[in-house]
């Protein structure tokens, strides 16, 4: 898959999704004589076992797990870069204690931590995201408590200290910036995992509740009639691994960007 297919692969589910409730599409109404009807002219994507247009249901799951990984992927982000800059720029017991706060957080697998959360809270869209985001904000406080230990023995900080700066100026017009690039890598390969996380949520009946339609709700529904109707799980299934494999790709390319300390194409030729 090159950059290029990756790109529109992304725009297309980021179109699909917020045009969803715009389009004239009827992906809870049951039509019992297309019961397990395969692909066709009529329904590219065949009908599940209810009579179900497949097609209309993953339009709808695309918004589904379109929202769910921009917000968590945004709170996420939001909440860990400010917990881990504040922290790491402040030192002190506010780090020794930043530390262990979140080796204890990662000391429980990320999934079953969300599973225990999603069960605890119950199922639906809303849970999902807090559960998910109390997993994912992690990940970000401990790259950003990583960046700002490195940058903030730099000149220009070290400057802006002896000026009389505030903290909170400085990481937000010194830090944050320098941070920005290894911060929207992190959160692109965020995306893809949340992705993930909430198809296996819904998959064991955690996340969206029906008929609100999910990628993994419909590969769950489908496992039963995998051997006389496989298009129910291929389709949500080939719709994740496109936009988890999109969006990995994309993230490799938005690091080796970010990254200066990769040689130039212009290294390479000389």
């Amino acid at each position: 898959m090159t950059t290029r297919l990756a790109s529109v692969i992304l725009l297309a589910w980021a179109l699909l999704a917020l045009l969803a409730p715009a389009l004239p599409l009827s992906p809870n109404v049951i039509q019992l004589q297309h019961i397990l009807d395969a692909p066709s002219a009529q329904a590219v994507f065949g009908y599940d076992d209810l009579g179900r247009d497949i097609g209309a249901r993953l339009l709808v799951g695309a918004r589904t797990s379109f929202l769910v990984a921009g917000w968590v992927v945004c709170l996420s982000l939001c909440l860990g870069t400010l917990f881990g800059a504040l922290t790491a720029y402040r030192g002190g017991w506010w780090d020794r204690a930043a530390t262990q706060l979140v080796d204890i957080f990662l000391a429980f697998p990320g999934i079953l931590l969300a599973i225990a959360l999603a069960g605890l809270l119950g199922p639906g869209l809303d849970n999902v995201v807090i559960a998910l985001t109390v997993v994912g904000w992690v990940g970000y406080a401990r790259l950003a408590r990583a960046q700002v230990l490195t940058l903030k023995q730099r000149e220009h900080v070290q400057a802006a200290r002896a000026l009389g700066s505030s903290q909170w100026y400085i990481l937000r017009r010194h830090l944050l910036p320098l941070m920005a690039g290894a911060l929207i890598v992190e959160a692109t390969f965020g995306v893809a995992a949340v992705v993930i996380a909430e198809a296996g949520l819904s998959f064991l009946g955690l996340g969206v509740q029906p008929p609100l339609a999910s990628w993994g709700a419909m590969i769950r529904d489908g496992t039963r009639y995998m051997l006389v109707a496989p298009h129910m799980v291929l389709a949500p299934g080939l719709s994740i691994l496109a936009v988890v494999l999109a969006v990995n790709l994309l993230g490799d390319r938005l690091r080796d960007r970010f990254d200066t300390r990769l040689p130039t194409e212009t290294g390479r030729q000389q």
